[in-house]
Formats: C-alpha cells, sequence, structure tokens
C-alpha cells in the first residue's frame, strides 16, 4: 500500500511523515465535541435542526468545519443528515437505548472477565476510588462521566485496547439514554448498589459472579430506558390519534343563524 499522500493543491506526492495535519480538522472536532456535550446536557433536543450558518458564526468558522462535525456526529448516530432539509440533532430511539446495552453486556462481562486475574492492589484502590467518587457525586451531568471512569478502570488490567475503544464508543453513544435513567434518584441510588456489588466480586476474584453482575446491571439500565421511550412514543401517538380524531364544526354549525327578519327580506 502506497505510503505517499497527495498534498493539496499540488500534482506531487509528499511523504506520509511531511504531511502537515490541517487546523480545520481539530476545529471541526472542537465544534463536534461542543454540539455532543450540548446534546447530553439537553441544550440542544431531539429532533432540533442545526443550523449550519448560525453554528459557522457562532465558533467564527466557515462552514467547512461545520460540516466535518456533522458528519462525524451523525457517524456517531448524534446527527441525522437528510438531503434538502440539513442536519437535526437525532431523535431517541428505544431499539436503540436497548441494543447499545446489549452490546455492552457482552463486551464488558468479556473484558471484566479478562481484566479480573490482572487486577492489583493498586488497581482495585483506584475502581473503589471511582466507584466512591461516583457514590457521592449529586451533579447528573458530572456523573456520566463518574460512570464511565469506574466502568473502565474495572477492565484496564485486561490490557486490550481495541476492546476498550469499542466499550468507549458505546459508553458515547450511550450518554444522552443514561441520563433518562438518572432523572430520578432511585435510579442512581440502584447504579451505586450494583456497581459496588460489582467491586465486590472483582475484589474477590469471582469471575462467574463479576461478569453476571456486569451483565445483568447493564440489560436491566437497557431494558428501562427502553420500557421509557417506548411509553413516551406511545403515548405521544396516542395523544396525536386523539387530536386526528377530534371531531371539527360543521359547516352549519359555523354559519351565522338567519334570523326570521332577515329570511323575510
Amino acid at each position: 500500500m502506497p505510503t505517499d499522500l497527495p498534498a493539496s493543491g499540488s500534482p506531487h506526492p509528499v511523504s506520509f511523515r511531511d504531511a502537515q495535519f490541517e487546523p480545520r480538522q481539530s476545529t471541526s472536532r472542537f465544534i463536534a465535541d461542543a454540539l455532543r456535550t450540548a446534546i447530553v446536557e439537553g441544550s440542544l433536543l431531539p429532533g432540533e435542526p442545526l443550523r449550519q450558518d448560525a453554528i459557522a458564526r457562532q465558533f467564527s468558522v466557515s462552514a467547512i468545519p461545520v460540516r466535518e462535525a456533522f458528519r462525524q456526529l451523525e457517524s456517531e448516530g448524534w446527527v441525522t443528515i437528510e438531503p434538502n432539509r440539513g442536519a437535526a440533532v437525532s431523535l431517541q430511539s428505544a431499539d436503540e437505548a436497548r441494543e447499545i446495552y446489549e452490546i455492552r453486556a457482552s463486551l464488558e462481562s468479556l473484558a471484566i472477565g479478562i481484566a479480573i486475574g490482572h487486577h492489583t492492589p493498586e488497581t482495585l484502590a483506584d475502581a473503589k476510588r471511582l466507584l466512591e467518587a461516583a457514590e457521592n457525586e449529586p451533579d447528573p451531568a458530572l456523573y456520566v462521566v463518574r460512570n464511565e471512569q469506574f466502568h473502565m478502570s474495572l477492565y484496564a488490567p485486561a490490557d486490550r485496547p481495541r476492546l476498550m475503544e469499542l466499550i468507549g464508543q458505546m459508553h458515547r453513544r450511550g450518554e444522552r439514554y443514561l441520563r433518562l435513567k438518572l432523572g430520578l434518584p432511585i435510579h442512581k441510588d440502584s447504579s451505586d448498589a450494583e456497581h459496588r456489588a460489582i467491586f465486590e466480586a472483582l475484589a474477590a476474584r469471582d469471575i462467574e459472579r463479576a461478569q453476571t453482575l456486569v451483565a445483568r446491571h447493564l440489560l436491566s439500565t437497557g431494558e428501562l430506558i427502553y420500557r421509557f421511550l417506548a411509553d413516551a412514543q406511545a403515548l405521544a401517538q396516542a395523544s396525536h390519534a386523539r387530536k386526528k380524531r377530534r371531531p371539527r364544526a360543521s359547516a352549519s354549525s359555523r354559519t351565522t343563524p338567519t334570523t326570521s327578519s332577515q329570511a323575510d327580506r
């Protein structure tokens, strides 16, 4: 496979080692990160249009890095781009939420099974510190970060970089769905209790129990979010159907009644 890349605007190829990183690439990544954060935090709502020109003005850039940011977010599932309609925040999907957590359950139970024998007193202490940081975090936005840090600390000793990359992708894909679960304190409390049970199985080097608890924790989260979104969608559809069935006033009822004196004329 050739290792030379053509320089922009130049007919002659240059060495890969001499290729220059284009500033607009880092700009597009910055914009993508800012938009992703706004979606996760709820500043940008599902279905909300993303105006390319307005975003370009906000960041004082051209349209090119904004388009690149949109394409990146589309590949991650955060944004939907439709011809002649532009970009919009992707709608939340009950099926997608459940599938994300099914994938996570499979990947993370595999990861903890590999990692458990490689944990040291130091890595266990680090995982416990992150567990307690999550338990004591009242801010839902920060709890999402603490949650991911704790989970990743369980698997890091496995030394499987590609597996960790896949798990990280699923965490990012599920961020905005996780916030639905954390909307009620009771769900955070249950998550914290499940995390502690997973950690205790890890510290006891009980592979089967650790894998079972991780899978159960993630599958139950996926089912909870699925039911929440499915119920919300059913409610919205029922409300829309009721509005369509609402009878309109007949033409005769909209006509001003004619008095007898007017009729005599």
